[in-house]
């Protein structure tokens, strides 16, 4: 399936991109969000992250090589380190869409799909870390049951560790749909109806082998604390975990004055750091073209 760039018209409206300006995507991925960044350059530059080496070739491939395009390998979790190494302290716009690339999702290699066969990887960087196989054969039954409680609510949870626990026993768990089949042997055929019984655990098993959601809240403080006054910071999130991480960021920085109601006048001396924008959905037409984007939230927010 071909990539499609979530919430597209929405993202490039409120970036507001400044033929000089400065700019930064966090998660290039497919580069279809960028791509429309950089036509909207002249003088200004535009910097492509991603740990994923394929998805910068296909970035590179959408975007093309430009003078003022620069792309590095890297996490947005040392964002700081990279603005510094590219000689930039402040950016006018800063974009990070969680949500994942089709072409990552549709590659059997890499192990994300619960509907196509392929080895339990689910890595990123495929260069390096512990896999999904690691996490599903050696975490304790404790460990395991945590996890997929903690980043997807499945209300199954116990159960799922408890089979997965007793499944590897006998032989390691391999591959996608091995350990498909294990979940859908914990989870009651009845809730097999409204959406696949592995989904959730997936997510589960994604999140913890990128460590997505632990560093998350410092990344989105170092993205605001990286922007220029007046600069844009626009995330895109598809889970309520880590949407209620963003946000929580979000409203420490909107809060203003934190002294006591009774106080007569401020002692605190804090204001808000940012103004946040409503909240941006996408609609039933985008939901219909591209249903992956369906759980998808656009968080704007403008430094003051």
């Amino acid at each position: 399936m071909e990539h499609i760039s979530v919430l597209l018209n929405e993202v490039i409206e409120k970036m507001n991109v400044k033929e000089d300006g400065v700019y930064v995507d966090c998660t290039v991925g497919g580069g279809g969000h960028s791509a429309e960044i950089a036509k909207r350059l002249k003088d200004g530059k535009l910097i492509c992250i991603d740990k994923d080496d394929y998805a910068l070739k296909r970035a590179k491939e959408k975007i093309g090589v430009k003078e003022n395009v620069i792309y590095v390998k890297d996490d947005y979790t040392n964002l700081k380190d990279i603005l510094k190494e590219q000689g930039i302290e402040k950016a006018d716009g800063i974009l990070a869409d969680l949500g994942m690339s089709s072409f990552q999702i549709d590659d059997v290699s890499r192990g994300f799909s619960f509907q196509k066969d392929g080895p339990l990887d689910m890595r990123m960087d495929t260069t390096k870390g512990m896999t999904a196989g690691d996490i599903v054969n050696h975490y304790s039954l404790e460990a395991l049951k945590e996890i997929i409680y903690k980043y997807s609510d499945e209300q199954f949870a116990g159960n799922i560790a408890k089979h997965i626990v007793k499944y590897r026993q006998k032989k390691e768990i391999e591959t996608t749909l091995e350990l498909c089949e294990i979940i859908k042997g914990a989870i009651p055929k009845k809730f097999h109806k409204k959406k696949h019984p592995a989904k959730r655990t997936f997510q589960a098993l994604r999140i913890e082998v990128n460590n997505e959601i632990d560093n998350l809240e410092n990344s989105v403080q170092d993205m605001i604390d990286s922007l220029k006054k007046g600069g844009r910071l626009l995330i895109i999130t598809f889970h309520s975990l880590e949407d209620r991480c963003v946000k929580h960021v979000i409203n420490e920085n909107k809060q203003g004055c934190t002294c006591p109601k009774d106080f007569p006048v401020c002692v605190c001396g804090k204001k808000p750091n940012v103004k946040a924008f409503k909240t941006i959905l996408p609609t039933n037409e985008e939901i219909e073209i591209n249903p992956r984007s369906r759980s998808a939230r656009l968080r704007v927010i403008q430094k003051l």
